[in-house]
């Protein structure tokens, strides 16, 4: 590979690193949305089959996004915008959604990952963007039934789309009138089970595709990837942390939301050039 391709990967690498980190902190997501498109270039450039490529990028993110996730809840916690009724019904359902996720990763075809990040991560941004009160569902939280079940679909919807499922639930908790910036706190709090689940499940899931995969891989993780990322990410968590407590809500709403639409734009053009895979 040519010096200046390894240059570029190498800054892409660490400025993906930075970007999730302050993510992570600034609105309660891993920063997977950055991770995974940096590693489906980095793995396309080391010559990464097609079929398990997503699948490789969307485990690894996870297992980058754990102890980001561990220090940006850490960081909010202490600031007490955690709703801890809301972490305390979630965390059962979202593991068992990440585990039917990565059962999934061992089967679908590529382009399900990438539709599913565009599908889920548009609807995000059309809300946030929108700054509309049709959007509010409620001004509380419904019964303790459609909480769990909102829990498992965010569980699914952040294995599929290798994030931390903070775009997710912070968006659900919005909807019930939940201010922002709780929400961001709370769905830092919920990214720590659903990343621990994620890994071990793609972990799991890749198993059977050992020979498709790189050297140094972990099932669809791989630790190249990991021990690159995670240190950095993790490091500049906290700076986002404080960052998203100096924002005035709806300027950190529309912020997320161009964010996400960028992001889907990215995958849009993959799915355009390279179909489903």
């Amino acid at each position: 590979m040519p010096f200046a391709e390894i240059a570029w990967l190498a800054a892409a690498v660490v400025g993906a690193g930075v970007v999730s980190g302050v993510l992570a902190g600034l609105f309660g997501i891993g920063g997977g949305a950055v991770v995974v498109p940096v590693l489906f270039e980095v793995f396309r450039l080391i010559g990464v089959p097609e079929a398990v490529r997503m699948q490789l990028c969307v485990g690894t993110s996870l297992a980058i996004i754990l102890p980001t996730a561990i220090r940006s809840y850490r960081a909010h916690r202490a600031r007490g915008a955690v709703i801890p009724d809301v972490l305390r019904l979630w965390t059962v359902p979202v593991i068992v959604g990440v585990a039917v996720g990565a059962v999934a990763a061992a089967f679908a075809p590529a382009g399900v990952f990438e539709i599913a990040f565009v599908v889920l991560a548009s609807l995000i941004a059309a809300r946030f963007l929108s700054g509309s009160e049709r959007w509010v569902l409620g001004h509380e939280l419904p019964g303790r039934a459609p909480v769990m079940a909102y829990g498992f679909a965010i569980g699914l919807g952040s294995s599929l789309m290798g994030i931390s499922g903070g775009s997710l639930s912070t968006m659900t908790l919005t909807l019930y009138g939940k201010p922002i910036h709780n929400a961001v706190a709370t769905s830092a709090g919920i990214g720590v089970p659903i990343t621990i689940a994620g890994t071990v499940g793609y972990i799991l899931a890749g198993l059977p595709h050992e020979a498709a995969l790189p050297p140094l891989s972990l099932g669809f993780v791989s630790v190249i990837g990991l021990v690159l990322l995670a240190p950095i990410s993790s490091w500049v968590a906290p700076l986002g942390a404080r960052l998203a407590h100096a924002i005035p809500k709806r300027t950190l709403e529309i912020a997320f939301g161009l964010f996400l639409l960028l992001v889907s734009l990215r995958f849009i053009v993959g799915i355009a050039v390279h179909g489903l895979g």
